[in-house]
Protein backbone atom coordinates (compact mmCIF):
# COMPACT_ATOMS: atom_id res chain seq x y z
CA UNK A 1 0.00 0.00 0.00
CA UNK A 2 2.92 2.13 0.46
CA UNK A 3 4.04 2.12 -2.65
CA UNK A 4 0.60 2.73 -4.22
CA UNK A 5 0.43 6.38 -2.49
CA UNK A 6 4.19 7.56 -2.62
CA UNK A 7 3.89 6.99 -6.82
CA UNK A 8 0.73 8.03 -6.86
CA UNK A 9 1.32 10.96 -4.96
CA UNK A 10 3.86 12.17 -8.05
CA UNK A 11 1.00 13.31 -9.45
CA UNK A 12 0.41 16.02 -6.83
CA UNK A 13 1.68 19.09 -5.30
CA UNK A 14 2.86 17.04 -1.83
CA UNK A 15 0.09 17.43 0.60
CA UNK A 16 2.48 16.02 4.00
CA UNK A 17 4.79 18.46 3.86
CA UNK A 18 3.21 20.30 6.81
CA UNK A 19 5.12 23.55 7.42
CA UNK A 20 5.34 24.85 10.85
CA UNK A 21 4.58 28.48 9.72
CA UNK A 22 1.14 28.04 11.09
CA UNK A 23 2.45 28.14 14.66
CA UNK A 24 2.30 31.47 15.27
CA UNK A 25 5.48 33.80 15.51
CA UNK A 26 6.82 34.92 18.80
CA UNK A 27 9.29 37.51 19.70
CA UNK A 28 10.80 35.35 22.50
CA UNK A 29 9.97 32.27 24.46
CA UNK A 30 8.74 33.30 27.55
CA UNK A 31 7.30 29.51 29.27
CA UNK A 32 9.52 26.85 27.04
CA UNK A 33 9.89 25.55 23.57
CA UNK A 34 9.10 22.08 22.29
CA UNK A 35 9.72 20.24 19.43
CA UNK A 36 6.48 18.31 17.25
CA UNK A 37 7.10 16.22 14.05
CA UNK A 38 3.44 17.70 12.31
CA UNK A 39 3.44 15.53 9.58
CA UNK A 40 3.72 12.09 11.82
CA UNK A 41 0.95 13.36 13.85
CA UNK A 42 -1.10 13.99 11.00
CA UNK A 43 0.12 10.38 9.52
CA UNK A 44 -0.57 8.76 12.95
CA UNK A 45 -3.82 10.16 13.90
CA UNK A 46 -7.00 8.41 14.18
CA UNK A 47 -8.43 9.94 11.36
CA UNK A 48 -5.98 8.91 8.70
CA UNK A 49 -4.78 5.72 9.83
CA UNK A 50 -8.47 4.78 9.63
CA UNK A 51 -8.86 6.03 6.32
CA UNK A 52 -6.52 4.51 4.49
CA UNK A 53 -7.58 1.26 5.73
CA UNK A 54 -10.85 2.07 4.41
CA UNK A 55 -8.81 3.60 1.17
CA UNK A 56 -7.27 -0.18 1.20
CA UNK A 57 -10.77 -1.45 0.33
CA UNK A 58 -12.46 0.68 -1.56
CA UNK A 59 -9.87 2.08 -4.14
CA UNK A 60 -8.63 -2.02 -3.96
CA UNK A 61 -9.22 -2.26 -7.88
CA UNK A 62 -6.78 0.53 -8.68
CA UNK A 63 -4.20 -0.07 -5.94
CA UNK A 64 -4.15 -3.60 -7.70
CA UNK A 65 -3.97 -2.62 -11.31
CA UNK A 66 -1.53 0.27 -10.69
CA UNK A 67 0.62 -2.37 -8.99
CA UNK A 68 0.79 -5.26 -11.50
CA UNK A 69 0.94 -2.41 -14.02
CA UNK A 70 3.82 -0.79 -12.25
CA UNK A 71 5.57 -4.12 -11.63
CA UNK A 72 5.56 -4.87 -15.43
CA UNK A 73 6.68 -1.53 -16.52
CA UNK A 74 9.57 -1.97 -14.03
CA UNK A 75 9.80 -5.28 -15.43
CA UNK A 76 10.20 -3.59 -18.72
CA UNK A 77 12.19 -0.72 -18.15
CA UNK A 78 15.14 -3.31 -16.77
CA UNK A 79 15.08 -5.46 -19.81
CA UNK A 80 15.91 -2.17 -21.93
CA UNK A 81 18.20 -0.85 -19.56
CA UNK A 82 20.37 -3.82 -19.29
CA UNK A 83 20.18 -4.06 -23.21
CA UNK A 84 21.49 -0.48 -23.43
CA UNK A 85 24.55 -1.64 -20.93
CA UNK A 86 25.51 -4.17 -22.90
CA UNK A 87 25.07 -2.58 -26.32
CA UNK A 88 27.31 0.29 -24.76
CA UNK A 89 29.49 -2.36 -23.14
CA UNK A 90 30.41 -4.26 -26.80
CA UNK A 91 30.71 -0.43 -27.93
CA UNK A 92 33.84 -0.47 -25.22
CA UNK A 93 31.59 2.99 -23.64
CA UNK A 94 31.77 4.40 -26.87
CA UNK A 95 28.45 5.94 -27.77
CA UNK A 96 27.21 5.79 -31.40
CA UNK A 97 24.50 6.48 -33.29
CA UNK A 98 22.88 3.21 -33.12
CA UNK A 99 23.50 3.28 -29.08
CA UNK A 100 22.37 7.27 -28.97
CA UNK A 101 18.91 5.99 -30.62
CA UNK A 102 18.55 3.33 -28.32
CA UNK A 103 19.27 5.55 -25.61
CA UNK A 104 16.58 7.90 -26.70
CA UNK A 105 13.96 5.38 -26.94
CA UNK A 106 14.68 4.02 -23.70
CA UNK A 107 14.02 7.80 -22.07
CA UNK A 108 10.87 7.83 -24.01
CA UNK A 109 9.83 4.81 -22.65
CA UNK A 110 10.45 6.12 -18.99
CA UNK A 111 8.79 9.47 -19.51
CA UNK A 112 5.63 7.31 -20.82
CA UNK A 113 5.90 4.96 -17.98
CA UNK A 114 5.98 7.80 -15.45
CA UNK A 115 2.46 9.73 -17.09
CA UNK A 116 0.68 6.48 -17.47
CA UNK A 117 1.48 5.58 -13.48
CA UNK A 118 0.34 8.99 -12.80
CA UNK A 119 -2.73 8.90 -14.46
CA UNK A 120 -3.56 5.30 -12.94
CA UNK A 121 -2.35 6.73 -9.79
CA UNK A 122 -4.43 10.07 -9.99
CA UNK A 123 -7.68 9.08 -8.30
CA UNK A 124 -5.62 7.04 -4.99
CA UNK A 125 -3.36 10.33 -5.03
CA UNK A 126 -6.78 12.93 -4.85
CA UNK A 127 -8.15 10.68 -2.25
CA UNK A 128 -5.65 10.66 -0.46
CA UNK A 129 -4.78 14.57 -0.40
CA UNK A 130 -8.56 14.69 0.37
CA UNK A 131 -7.83 12.78 3.52
CA UNK A 132 -4.67 14.96 4.83
CA UNK A 133 -6.48 18.51 3.60
CA UNK A 134 -9.56 17.32 5.87
CA UNK A 135 -6.83 16.64 8.73
CA UNK A 136 -4.54 19.39 8.55
CA UNK A 137 -7.46 21.92 8.74
CA UNK A 138 -7.31 21.79 12.16
CA UNK A 139 -3.91 21.12 12.44
CA UNK A 140 -3.19 24.98 13.43
CA UNK A 141 -5.79 24.77 16.47
CA UNK A 142 -4.50 20.95 17.40
CA UNK A 143 -1.20 22.70 18.21
CA UNK A 144 -1.98 25.29 19.52
CA UNK A 145 -3.81 23.23 22.02
CA UNK A 146 -1.53 21.11 22.95
CA UNK A 147 1.19 23.96 23.27
CA UNK A 148 -0.87 25.62 25.52
CA UNK A 149 -1.54 22.16 27.76
CA UNK A 150 2.24 21.85 28.00
CA UNK A 151 2.89 25.44 28.50
CA UNK A 152 5.62 26.06 25.63
CA UNK A 153 5.31 29.15 22.99
CA UNK A 154 7.71 28.04 20.73
CA UNK A 155 8.01 25.07 18.60
CA UNK A 156 10.32 23.76 16.59
CA UNK A 157 9.90 20.74 13.86
CA UNK A 158 12.46 17.89 14.53
CA UNK A 159 14.68 19.13 11.28
CA UNK A 160 15.09 22.33 13.13
CA UNK A 161 16.99 20.87 16.05
CA UNK A 162 20.22 19.63 16.29
CA UNK A 163 19.32 17.74 19.39
CA UNK A 164 16.51 17.48 21.81
CA UNK A 165 15.51 15.10 24.87
CA UNK A 166 12.24 12.94 24.21
CA UNK A 167 10.22 14.81 27.07
CA UNK A 168 10.11 17.83 25.25
CA UNK A 169 8.25 16.12 21.98
CA UNK A 170 4.83 16.92 21.94
CA UNK A 171 3.79 15.25 18.66
CA UNK A 172 1.87 13.09 20.56
CA UNK A 173 -0.09 15.79 22.35
CA UNK A 174 -0.73 16.98 18.68
CA UNK A 175 -1.89 13.48 17.83
CA UNK A 176 -4.30 13.74 20.87
CA UNK A 177 -5.87 17.02 19.71
CA UNK A 178 -6.44 16.21 16.51
CA UNK A 179 -8.12 12.83 17.08
CA UNK A 180 -10.44 15.18 19.10
CA UNK A 181 -10.88 17.68 16.82
CA UNK A 182 -10.83 15.25 13.65
CA UNK A 183 -11.96 11.94 14.89
CA UNK A 184 -13.31 10.72 11.23
CA UNK A 185 -13.05 11.51 7.69
CA UNK A 186 -14.15 11.00 4.29
CA UNK A 187 -12.29 9.64 1.69
CA UNK A 188 -14.01 9.89 -1.22
CA UNK A 189 -13.28 13.64 -3.06
CA UNK A 190 -16.60 15.91 -4.08
CA UNK A 191 -16.55 15.91 -7.95
CA UNK A 192 -14.05 18.46 -9.09
CA UNK A 193 -11.97 18.35 -6.01
CA UNK A 194 -8.58 19.55 -6.46
CA UNK A 195 -5.88 19.76 -3.42
CA UNK A 196 -5.72 23.31 -1.91
CA UNK A 197 -8.94 24.46 -3.59
CA UNK A 198 -11.57 22.95 -0.65
CA UNK A 199 -14.96 24.65 -1.96
CA UNK A 200 -14.07 26.52 -5.14
CA UNK A 201 -15.52 23.69 -7.15
CA UNK A 202 -19.52 24.02 -4.94
CA UNK A 203 -18.66 27.74 -4.93
CA UNK A 204 -18.44 28.25 -8.47
CA UNK A 205 -21.75 25.92 -9.70
CA UNK A 206 -23.50 27.53 -6.59
CA UNK A 207 -25.10 30.35 -8.83
CA UNK A 208 -26.50 27.73 -11.51
CA UNK A 209 -27.70 24.73 -9.92
CA UNK A 210 -27.18 25.87 -5.97
CA UNK A 211 -26.26 22.72 -4.51
CA UNK A 212 -26.12 21.97 -1.17
CA UNK A 213 -22.60 21.85 0.26
CA UNK A 214 -21.31 18.16 1.10
CA UNK A 215 -21.07 17.89 5.00
CA UNK A 216 -17.71 17.03 6.32
CA UNK A 217 -17.70 13.64 7.90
Amino acid sequence: MKMIFKAAALALTPMTAIALTAVPAVAQSKAGIAVADLQRAVGTSTAYTTARTQMNTTYKPQIDAFNARKAAIDADLKTKSDALQAALKAANNKPTPAIETQYQTFQQAQQTAQAELQRLGQPIAVANAYVEEQITAKLSDALKAAMTKAKVDLVLGPDATVSYQPSVDITAAVVTELNALVPSVGITPPAGWQPGRQGQAGAAAAPAANPQAPKSR
